[in-house]
């Protein structure tokens, strides 16, 4: 099942308007009309360390010489269903076509993509709606159990 973007499937990273480090997005289970909302990179960067070869490539290089280089990989986004356990489980004994998967935002930075997580959840008021939302928190730090007072 693929992810739909102002009403358009996403199949690619190239589908992305350009710039984009990743996306809001939120994914409704049509039986119970219950959804999550959560964000997504695109793509990881993990520091490698460089090898002999391209060590020598800075012998030239007065001063201190890079000892790690950036490497870029493509996140799991395609087949990516959040990380709320209740959601997965029923990912995994229901067929997708019980799924709807939708991009509600993209953000250009990992800064951005923390803050429009966020705003959506606080918007939805995600915490106060649990009949509503597999969400239970927001950032580790606010709780749908703070609000059974």
């Amino acid at each position: 099942m693929t992810w739909k973007f102002n009403n358009q499937e996403v199949k690619e990273i190239s589908d992305f308007p350009p710039e984009t480090h990743g996306f809001i997005y939120r994914i409704t289970h049509l039986p119970s009309g219950k959804a999550y909302i959560g964000k997504k990179i695109l793509q990881n960067t993990k520091k490698v360390k460089l090898t002999k070869k391209e060590l020598a490539e800075y012998a030239h290089v007065v001063g201190r010489k890079p000892a790690y280089k950036l490497a870029i990989k493509e996140s799991d986004w395609k087949t990516y269903w959040g990380s709320n356990k209740i959601l997965l489980a029923l990912v995994k004994s229901e067929p997708e076509e019980n799924f709807k998967r939708e991009v509600l935002v993209c953000a250009p930075s990992k800064k951005l993509l923390t803050y429009y997580e966020c705003k959506f959840l606080f918007i939805y008021q995600v915490l106060e709606k649990p009949d509503e939302f597999f969400n239970d928190n927001i950032l580790g730090k606010f709780f749908t159990r703070d609000f059974d007072v």
